[in-house]
């Protein structure tokens, strides 16, 4: 009877306490379950004494949106995996040879690993990312996986709900991982994402560090790629977890993402439409609604067409900026836009952002991409350190929203009062202080960068090898140029206020 109870309880016990490993966190001391096979390579450790993580909650959960924080986390650097079959990965390598900027996903599976605490995804989706930074992660050309082959770093764009069986991760339907291209401090995208963060620009993604290992089944070893940028991707879980913060008043409305030649000032409705899996792009690409296009395109004429004959700097002008967008918001965005030296911007270079209209066809400015950021300069585009900040781009005939803005004075001192905050606050980007946050960013990621691409293995203080202004750091230094001799870009460019 003793025996027959204890089975009993046993079976109780098992009932109560039994979960799919899918969906709940594995210690990687007690075993993993994952279709992945082990690491055998050791990574680097975790040196923080594991805290109990959050649930991995329901998509629609509103608790989901408050974990951001634990996935975004600026002072970790988790363990991303994916482990892909020797057939997929080629797949991925056959796709990139004949379409470089295709947008076809391979299914993989995901681990993440932080604190000791491992979750995962059976079946997510990868992608190849970039624009003139995209690679083939493997070999050249042609060429099939091969075990012990070299590997590149690339970016990747990860889709937890491309397949069937796919649920959002923490909230996120997908987030982007961008190797350091053009950035061989390792810290400009993450230092800029977070700045707009701390400055009150919530429409900005959220972005932090971590290392990334892929493995092809079947092979002696993974491949530890190095330290990544992972960053929000905005999409539906992007507007979920606005809407939920009470960010937005709706999450059903029309995202786009605009690319180069979009200049906010033309309504051709040539210039608007859907991105394919092929490469095929728009200035104006519709990321929500795709089967309302006509009502989009529409939407964002009205916004062009309704601003464009309002007299600049009228009463008439200001009241219909304040009541189609969010003004305060833009202007935020583009202090610290400009703060960070983004020159291939809506501004200067009609290029790399986001817009969303809600329900009641209000706008919202979404900064994107900012890689080429903190000194890293194009001659075509001036110098991102001693440029006059109030006429960063053009404020001419196109880049009409922002020629529309700044001709009210209203807006334009509360432009120039926001550049004055974020140049002396200890928070933001006063000089001292924003050094010392690199260099802390950078303590954090150091032990990690060396991989096995042999790639980016020195971690240095200078901008991109093509920088127009190769002098500018971010450590040491005084007021400059950044051309002829070492230049502090905080310093600069706090230096370069004129009001």
């Amino acid at each position: 009877m003793k025996k027959r109870a204890l089975f009993i309880c046993f079976a109780i016990l098992a009932v109560l306490y039994g979960c799919e490993p899918h969906n709940e966190p594995v210690n990687e001391q007690t075993g993993n379950d994952s279709i992945a096979p082990k690491d055998s390579t050791v990574l680097p450790p975790d040196t923080i004494t594991p805290p109990p993580p959050p649930p991995d909650p329901t998509p629609d959960d509103p608790s989901t949106h408050r974990d951001l924080a634990y996935l975004f986390d600026i002072e970790a650097v988790p363990q991303i995996k994916l482990t892909l079959t020797e057939a997929d990965w080629n797949t991925y390598l056959s796709n990139f040879d004949q379409w470089e900027d295709n947008g076809l996903y391979v299914p993989a599976a995901f681990e993440f690993t932080k604190n000791g605490v491992t979750y995962t995804r059976d079946s997510v989706g990868l992608r190849p990312r970039g624009n003139t930074t995209r690679r083939r992660p493997e070999s050249s050309t042609g060429q099939k996986h091969q075990n012990g082959a070299p590997f590149h770093r690339a970016h990747f764009g990860i889709r937890f709900t491309k397949y069937d069986t796919g649920e959002r991760f923490f909230g996120m339907d997908r987030i982007i991982l961008k190797w350091t291209a053009t950035d061989p401090s390792y810290v400009r995208e993450a230092f800029s994402y977070d700045l707009f963060r701390r400055f009150g620009v919530w429409s900005a993604p959220l972005a932090s560090f971590c290392r990334l290992t892929i493995y092809i089944q079947g092979d002696s070893k993974p491949v530890y790629m190095g330290v990544y940028t992972m960053i929000e991707n905005p999409r539906k879980g992007w507007l979920d977890a606005l809407y939920h913060a009470g960010k937005i008043p709706d999450k059903d409305g029309n995202l786009w993402k605009a690319g180069w030649g979009a200049d906010l000032s033309s309504a051709d409705q040539s210039k608007m439409g859907l991105q394919d899996d092929y490469g095929l792009r728009y200035a104006y690409n519709l990321k929500s609604n795709k089967e309302q296009l006509a009502a989009a395109k529409a939407e964002l004429c009205d916004f062009i067409n309704g601003m464009t004959p309002l007299k600049s700097g009228s009463t008439e002008l200001q009241t219909w900026l304040e009541q189609h967008m969010d003004v305060d918001l833009f202007l935020r965005a583009y202090a610290v836009n400009v703060m960070v030296g983004m020159w291939d911007d809506y501004w200067k270079n009609q290029n790399n952002f986001y817009f969303y209209f809600d329900s009641q066809h209000r706008f919202y400015f979404v900064p994107f991409d900012y890689d080429n950021t903190l000194g890293t300069g194009q001659d075509n585009y001036g110098n991102p350190g001693t440029d006059n900040m109030l006429t960063w781009g053009s404020l001419e005939g196109d880049r009409i929203l922002m020629r529309k803005v700044m001709s009210i004075n209203a807006f334009k001192e509360k432009y120039k009062a926001y550049i004055k905050q974020i140049a002396t606050s200890s928070d933001l980007m006063e000089p001292a202080a924003a050094s010392a946050r690199v260099a802390h960013m950078q303590s954090l990621i150091r032990d990690y960068i060396t991989n096995d691409t042999g790639e980016d293995n020195v971690m240095q203080d200078r901008p991109a090898t093509w920088s127009s202004c190769p002098n500018y750091r971010l450590l040491t230094g005084g007021v400059g140029n950044g051309k002829n001799s070492e230049s502090n870009f905080f310093k600069t460019k706090a230096a370069s206020i004129t009001w």
